[in-house]
């Protein structure tokens, strides 16, 4: 078979149609056929091989729904018609002890979709079976994309960590991530402040569910809040104030980074140690938290804020994401003939 797709052939190159022949299905995949992709600021890394590690042609899309069409003879849980989301893992080793106490995006040997892979701006792509994740009923295909990167990069360490109904938490940067994050944390049942860099931004966020919305850049409110926050998610990919963020954390508070940020974080060892505060880092989370997120998504009709395109149109959504104008989320619809 022939699987249809837009590939770039060099760095920070437009997209073009172009076709590959994936060869036998494993006996541990499914093969999707894309309904919908979200389209990641991830995609724009990898294109531009600002990571390094792109091999071309490059088929961007890590954030696949769409209906389970093929299954190896070794699949469980996995049946053909099923719609599913796919995310940034396609794969990893089930074998290892990360594997097996259920830390599957901690695996050392995963695979990811588009870094090991083509990825979901095509008409078809394959996955092992653990990490194609039902689609609840009630979750609309069209808006779920992003949620399977976007929303479980958020989702993980709210639940990792245990925050509590009862905390007082702080969301740092609303854009892709951090609406997200924000509708999760209002519906958690926590009291949210959102940290943004524009006043149209701190409108926005009070609509999204923060309680309390405050500049990202304002020292003087920092120092008002000292003390105050169980735990701040940091999603923006920029330097920010670090000593006044650490400074508003409360007696055992987390500041936790899931934007890439480009640049070392100073941290003083007396600003953790005073009040046995923390700093920690995630990324995504296994399939189980997936579920747990989809499952949480549909409970509370939560669903990411999108903007759509056509596939056909891939290269204009990639613009419209690179220049900063997507709001909150892109996600392309598949009109492959």
């Amino acid at each position: 078979m022939t699987i249809r797709a837009f590939a770039a052939t060099r760095p920070a190159g437009p997209l073009a149609a172009w076709s590959y022949e994936p060869g036998r299905l494993p006996d541990d995949h499914v093969e999707v056929a894309v309904e919908h992709c979200g389209v990641c600021h991830s995609d724009l890394s990898m294109l531009d091989n600002d990571w390094r590690r792109t091999a071309y042609p490059f088929v961007p899309g890590h954030e696949v729904v769409g209906r389970v069409v093929d299954t190896g003879a070794a699949v469980r849980r996995i049946r053909v018609g099923d719609r599913v989301g796919v995310g940034w893992y396609a794969g990893s080793c089930m074998h290892c002890i990360d594997c097996l106490r259920g830390d599957q995006h901690l695996c050392a040997a995963s695979a990811g979709l588009i870094t090991d892979g083509h990825g979901g701006f095509a008409d078809r792509v394959r996955c092992h079976w653990v990490w194609a994740t039902p689609l609840p009923e009630g979750l609309d295909a069209g808006s779920a994309g992003p949620l399977f990167c976007g929303g479980i990069t958020v989702f993980g360490p709210i639940h990792a960590f245990g925050v509590k109904p009862t905390d007082r938490v702080g969301v740092v940067g609303i854009g892709g991530l951090g609406h997200l994050a924000l509708r999760f944390l209002r519906a958690w049942g926590c009291e949210v402040t959102a940290f943004t860099s524009t006043e149209a931004k701190r409108v926005e966020a009070l609509a999204l569910g923060a309680h309390h919305a405050t500049g990202t850049h304002d020292e003087r409110a920092l120092k008002a809040l000292a003390g105050r926050f169980d735990f701040i998610l940091v999603t923006a990919n920029v330097a920010l104030p670090w000593a006044g963020f650490l400074g508003a954390l409360a007696p055992r508070g987390r500041l936790h980074v899931v934007g890439a940020v480009l640049e070392p974080i100073p941290v003083p060892a007396f600003a953790l140690i005073g009040g046995q505060r923390s700093l920690s880092g995630s990324p995504l989370g296994s399939p189980a938290t997936v579920t747990d997120m989809l499952a949480f998504c549909a409970r509370h009709a939560i669903a990411p804020v999108v903007e759509r395109f056509p596939l056909s149109r891939v290269n204009d959504a990639l613009e419209h994401l690179r220049a900063g104008k997507a709001r909150w989320r892109v996600v392309l619809d598949n009109d492959f003939g």
